[in-house]
């Protein structure tokens, strides 16, 4: 079904028939360079809006369990210094896209209270795999370019990645996991890598030599300031950290596949 058919009240219940679990994706993500005049309202048309219709046409069809991809942006921007995001943190959501998945995610335990539909939450740090794309697509093409990067002193921050066949088996897990309904998830890969590792493993992953060299941080914070690229400073030397120990707990869930592994399942699918 194509994305009007979301965001319009067009009957879906048909198409819905004898359809145990929904696994909802679609939605509106990050917009570099946003156009629109009033960007949260193009997110709450698709990601509200959408799901919502989505939602209450499965609970009128016998849907028994819809489960939602959501995002670690709902719990914020960046995290503290070894107090990573946990799957019950008050949300915190900060920019557009953060506040349409959050608002979606509210809208969804309300259909579920009204109708019995269960609802799995699964919030996502970046997802990568073949075909990534934005700025994990550029970390790729930097460490094919052989160009040293200035990077190699980022090593106390600690990002959360999951490779897409980690997310999948996840996915798969609350398909039919009982405790899963009703709940809201975190997931990653399960190693935390500072940004430093992380292109370390990349070159690794890519089979070519180690290019990093390292800047002062307060450099580096200086520059990008001046630039006027003090976002891209946070997401390249901030911290983004997840605690998945509720997934592990309560699904008996480990991610199958390592971040090594991962990265060279992404670097041989470009």
């Amino acid at each position: 079904m194509g994305q009007g058919e979301l965001q319009n009240g067009s009957e879906l219940i048909k198409s819905l028939t004898e359809v145990d679990t929904i696994i909802h994706l679609a939605a509106r993500v990050h917009v570099m360079n946003d156009k629109s005049f009033d960007p949260l309202s193009e997110f709450r048309r698709v990601n509200v809006e959408g799901t919502k219709n989505l939602a209450r046409q499965a609970a009128k069809a016998g849907v028994k369990r819809f489960i939602f991809l959501s995002s670690i942006k709902v719990n914020g921007e960046a995290s503290l210094p070894g107090k990573p995001f946990t799957a019950d943190d008050i949300p915190n959501p900060e920019d557009a896209y953060a506040i349409s998945k959050f608002e979606a995610e509210q809208a969804l335990f309300e259909i579920a209270d009204q109708s019995g539909m269960q609802v799995v939450i699964i919030r996502c740090p970046l997802v990568y795999g073949e075909g990534v794309k934005a700025n994990f697509q550029t970390l790729m093409k930097l460490v094919r370019s052989g160009l040293p990067l200035p990077l190699g002193a980022v090593t106390e921050n600690r990002r959360s990645l999951v490779a897409v066949d980690n997310l999948v088996d996840f996915i798969f897990t609350c398909i039919s996991h009982p405790a899963a309904a009703n709940q809201v998830f975190l997931v990653s890969d399960g190693e935390d890598l500072s940004t430093a590792e992380l292109l370390h493993r990349m070159y690794k992953a890519h089979g070519s030599t180690d290019r990093l060299f390292k800047i002062p941080l307060s450099i580096m914070k200086i520059a990008s300031n001046i630039a006027g690229k003090s976002n891209f400073y946070q997401r390249l030397c901030g911290s983004l950290q997840i605690d998945i120990s509720k997934s592990r707990q309560i699904l008996g869930w480990t991610p199958p596949v390592s971040v090594d592994v991962g990265l060279r399942r992404t670097f041989n699918g470009h």
